[in-house]
């Protein structure tokens, strides 16, 4: 079934339009600065790439152009709207929703109920549906969040030990991210195995500007690093991960800095950013570590030691670990980045070929001689995993 997948930023739209059976892509590109002076968009499809700047003052107006270059008479894939049997959404928090959902009012409701939990997030991806519904009006549009795969961690692991009465009124819990991308590579690291996925025990690490790892016990997740929101766990590019709450009443106080300041510095100020003072992008920060830069060295350790830190951790959670796969921007393209994680494990029987790792940025297995858990690199397919999502819901229409 061929179906546009979206993921929708408060100015951007990244798409992909592909067969969620053979995953076959025909498009994809970014639509980017919507709402700003500079808006356009970058379209590739096998045979052909264009880039067109054009005034989108809002969602609306970014859907009519993907549309118009999707169906362009000379370079266009499609001839006739009608080709695109769905869109699939990205939606990083369903709030109650867990399932892929077909949109309608009541789940447009809920979406924005749930930009509590996503305030970054949320509203694109609500304004991409809202797009492509003026746009193409009776086109089933299909959500899936982030936060499904995450539905099923037990309650001794995604309740926090505040007073339980937020939890029962404020919905105040574990909720997740970057479940589609763990799903996924669950799956995929299964298939590599050769067992069912039920009958898996994996360690899935996605690491790229953000960051996260999460714990898989028979197929499910059982406990992962980001939290209400995506700021809890890892160091990231721009966001801090763990840190001490206290640190936000201390800073608000010594700082006079208000709830907003704080959700600014944490979550766009601190990570890689933060510490380095170099950049957000892990391969300015390793360019300039190597070149001696003492806090980009610093920032670099941070990184390697929180991760290893939660690999240890879900070691102990989950008792018999088949696998740890690699994922992300960082995760499957900086061989450097997986040694250093790697390096030191070996007594919790997780052992890597270091030949098999150096350069490596493919779908790989790196496992060492003697090693108790395989190791592999499992490149995500979020957009692949979106798409297979949608069809199965619009089969059932």
């Amino acid at each position: 079934m061929d179906i546009l997948v979206l993921n929708s930023g408060s100015s951007s739209l990244k798409y992909q339009y592909l067969n969620s059976v053979t995953g076959e892509v025909y498009a994809k590109g970014l639509i980017e600065r919507i709402g700003i002076e500079g808006s356009n968009i970058a379209h590739n499809t096998k045979d052909y790439k264009t880039q067109i700047e054009r005034d989108l003052p809002s969602h609306k107006e970014a859907v009519e152009l993907l549309f118009e270059v999707l169906l362009d008479e000379e370079h266009g894939i499609i001839k006739d709207i009608d080709e695109i049997k769905a869109v699939g959404h990205r939606v990083v928090h369903g709030g109650p929703i867990v399932f892929p959902t077909l949109v309608d009012d009541k789940v447009i409701d809920t979406l924005e109920y749930a930009k509590r939990f996503a305030p970054l997030h949320n509203p694109g991806a609500i304004a991409g549906i809202l797009g492509v519904e003026e746009v193409a009006p009776g086109k089933p549009n299909v959500i899936v969040v982030d936060t499904g795969f995450h539905a099923d961690i037990p309650d001794e692991n995604s309740i926090y030990a505040i007073p339980y009465k937020y939890y029962e009124e404020d919905a105040i819990k574990r909720y997740g991210a970057h479940g589609i991308s763990h799903k996924y590579i669950t799956m995929k690291t299964a298939e590599h195995l050769g067992k069912d996925v039920e009958d898996v025990n994996v360690i899935t690490v996605h690491l790229g500007n953000g960051a996260s790892i999460t714990a898989v016990k028979n197929g499910k997740s059982y406990d992962t690093s980001m939290g209400l929101t995506p700021l809890e766990g890892l160091v990231m590019g721009t966001r801090s991960g763990d840190i001490d709450p206290a640190v936000v009443f201390t800073l608000g106080k010594l700082h006079n800095l208000s709830y907003d300041d704080m959700d600014t510095l944490l979550n766009k100020q601190s990570g890689l950013l933060g510490v380095s003072g170099v950049s957000s992008d892990m391969r300015d920060v390793e360019k300039a570590a190597n070149e001696g830069n003492e806090r980009a060295q610093l920032a670099l350790k941070m990184f390697y030691n929180r991760v290893k830190k939660y690999i240890g951790s879900y070691m102990a959670l989950l008792g018999k670990v088949d696998a740890i796969s690699f994922a992300g921007g960082i995760g499957e393209n900086s061989y450097f980045t997986r040694a250093n994680i790697l390096d030191g494990l070996e007594n919790l029987g997780i052992i890597y070929d270091k030949s098999l790792n150096d350069g490596a940025r493919e779908e790989k297995e790196i496992t060492g001689k003697g090693s108790k858990v395989k190791v592999f690199i499992t490149p995500t397919n979020e957009e692949l995993m979106i798409a297979r999502e949608t069809q199965n819901i619009v089969e059932n229409l």
